[in-house]
This record gives structure tokens, sequence and C-alpha cells, in this order.
């Protein structure tokens, strides 16, 4: 079966690595499309993911996301119609599902995020849909979405594709080492996000004396705008690091938005969401189960006190156990249209 993933933001390539190696192993064929946004590029690329750039990213401006929405589309049903694939894969594409129905091919839409406006395109196109257990399924319905063609997989998103890593917790108080924090600022070209921009700066531009800072930007803009003369005490990397760098080395993480803040902590890293705009049911969840800490005015001194009391939370192993539960849930989604087609060529 040739199965097409459109890979159009930084955490899908995380997301799907390990499930197109499975699927490549089974001797499906694999076509990738990606979007030059964020690390999106780069990452596939660092991974070793074959990938062709479709379309770009038409940053913050409303219009000319509407605008250029259709022409992403179109560009992606170019590209595809000659070498046509027998499904459609993505999270959070809003382009994906509506190329597949122009393809006149089934697609498997998974999201967590019911606040952006551009799901609901993908939601009426979208052959199956699959959600956290988490995000009610009539917060999806209720827009005039089937009911049918909605599932529920376990746990949250990053568990589908974290659950084979150790839960690992650090010390935050390693004897004669500076705490390492790494910070991720705001998603600020989503089309979702509507609220403050580099409100962190003060608490940086103050932790930077005492610990050592690294902030992971999410594009050119922010990299530029963190390697101002008042942040020169941080480090801002220009190409994006290493996951498993950054998890083995981290004493904090604050995120102030996006999958990254998600996946730390379910893998026990201390982490502190500073996210400003309302929170996805999925956030609502991991921090009611205590997985991470939210504070959305945090400072310095918030910081330092949270990292001066050592975190002794049990890991909470039971979202890594419902990951691996939805990792085989959406293979199993994915293979069941092989034998669909099988189902038809012997009939």
């Amino acid at each position: 079966m040739k199965i097409w993933f459109d890979i159009s933001n930084s955490p899908h390539v995380l997301m799907f690595h390990h499930l197109i190696e499975d699927l490549e192993k089974d001797g499906h064929e694999i076509i990738i499309t990606s979007r030059p946004l964020a690390n999106t590029v780069a990452l596939l690329d660092q991974r070793k993911l074959n990938h062709t750039i479709v379309g770009e990213h038409y940053g913050k401006n409303f219009y000319k996301k509407v605008f250029g929405y259709p022409i992403r589309v179109w560009q992606l049903y170019k590209f595809l119609r000659h070498n046509k694939p027998d499904l459609a894969v993505s999270q959070s594409s809003f382009h994906s599902p509506v190329a597949a129905w122009l393809l006149g091919i089934p697609s498997i839409y998974t999201n967590d995020n019911e606040h952006a406006l551009g799901n609901l395109p993908a939601f009426y196109l979208a052959t199956q849909i699959l959600i956290p257990e988490n995000l009610p399924i009539d917060k999806i319905s209720k827009k005039g979405i089937s009911r049918k063609k909605i599932e529920q997989y376990p746990g949250v998103k990053e568990g589908i594709y974290l659950w084979h890593k150790e839960q690992v917790r650090p010390s935050l108080k390693d004897a004669g080492t500076k705490a390492q924090i790494f910070i991720r600022p705001e998603p600020l070209t989503a089309q979702y996000y509507t609220a403050k921009q580099n409100f962190l700066d003060e608490t940086i531009a103050t932790l930077q004396h005492t610990y050592d800072i690294t902030i992971l930007a999410r594009d050119k803009t922010q990299l530029d705008y963190y390697r101002q003369e008042k942040f020169a005490h941080t480090h801002v990397p220009e190409k994006p690091m290493d996951f498993e760098f950054i998890r083995s080395n981290c004493t904090l993480f604050i995120g102030a938005g996006g999958s990254m803040t998600r996946e730390l902590a379910i893998l026990g890293v201390p982490t502190i969401s500073v996210y400003q705009d309302d929170l996805l049911e999925v956030d609502k969840f991991l921090i009611s189960e205590n997985v991470m800490f939210y504070e959305p005015n945090l400072t310095a001194e918030i910081t330092e006190t949270y990292l001066a009391n050592k975190d002794t939370r049990a890991l909470n192993n039971s979202i890594m156990d419902k990951g691996k539960q939805a990792y085989q849930l959406l293979k199993q989604k994915i293979q069941a249209y092989d034998q669909k087609d099988a189902a038809v060529k012997v009939v």
C-alpha cells in the first residue's frame, strides 16, 4: 500500500518517524510531503526522512493564511495525482484531508487542538478522525461533523510516539553544576494563538545570570529576537537541537505552548507551562494529573522556588501505557485500508 504523510509542522516529525519506519518494514511505500514551517524541514533532514517540500507557510496574517490555504491544497493535489497514494495520514495538517478528497482517496486525520479554525474543512472531509480521550467528542461533533467517523484514542497524542522511551526524572540539585533550563517560546505564527508575545523577557533576563539558559526558537524571527544584547548570556542555537539531548540534559523545561512542552512533561522532565491563550483539553488533563505545572505569570522568583524544591512526584506510567495502545490503534487503522483493498481485488 502507498501511504502519504503530510508533515506540516515540527512536532509531526517526531510523531510519525517511528510509525513510518514500522510501516516501511511491513512493506508499505511511504510518500512524505512537508512545509517550511518552524523547524519541520531541518528535523526531517536530521532524521534522514525523504520528503518533498510542497508550498510555503503564510505567516501570522489571517488573510494571507486564507489566501494560501487553497493554494497549498492544489499544490499537493498536483504533486500527488500522477503518483497517487492509497491513503493519506496526517496530524493537524489542515490541507491533507482536503487534498485526499480531491484525489479520491481515504484519509485518517488526528488532532488534539479544538481551537484551530483550520480543522473545520479537514474534519468535514476526513474519512476517519482520531482525537485523544480527554477531548470530548461533542466539542468536535457540535460543529456539524459526523460522530460516526470520530474515535477517541487512549491517553494523549504525545504518548503515541513516546511510549517506548524510558521515563527518567533528572535531579533538580546536582552538586556543583548549574541547572540547565530550556525554554520554548510561544507559537507566534499559529492561527489559534492570539495572546501575548515576548512575555518572558524579564524572567529570562534575570535567570540567565544564575542558570544555563537555552532558548529553542521556533523560526528566524524568534532566533533574531533572542540574539539581542539583553539576552547575551543565553544560548540560542541556530539549528534544532536533538530531542534526546534536550531530554537528557534538561533540569527544567519552560514551554509557552506546543507539543514539546507535553512531550518532556510526560517523560518525567520537570516542566512549567506558561501558555497565554485558552488551554487545550489535553493540557488541562496533564495539569490535573500533576504531570506538569501551569504558571502563566512566571517570574524568576517563582522559577527559583520551583527549582529549590526537589520534585518528588511519582511518574505517571499510565500515560505511557495508553500511548502504546494508541500507537497500535493508529497502526491498525492504517493497515485496515490495505485489507480493504485486498478484499476489493478478491471480489
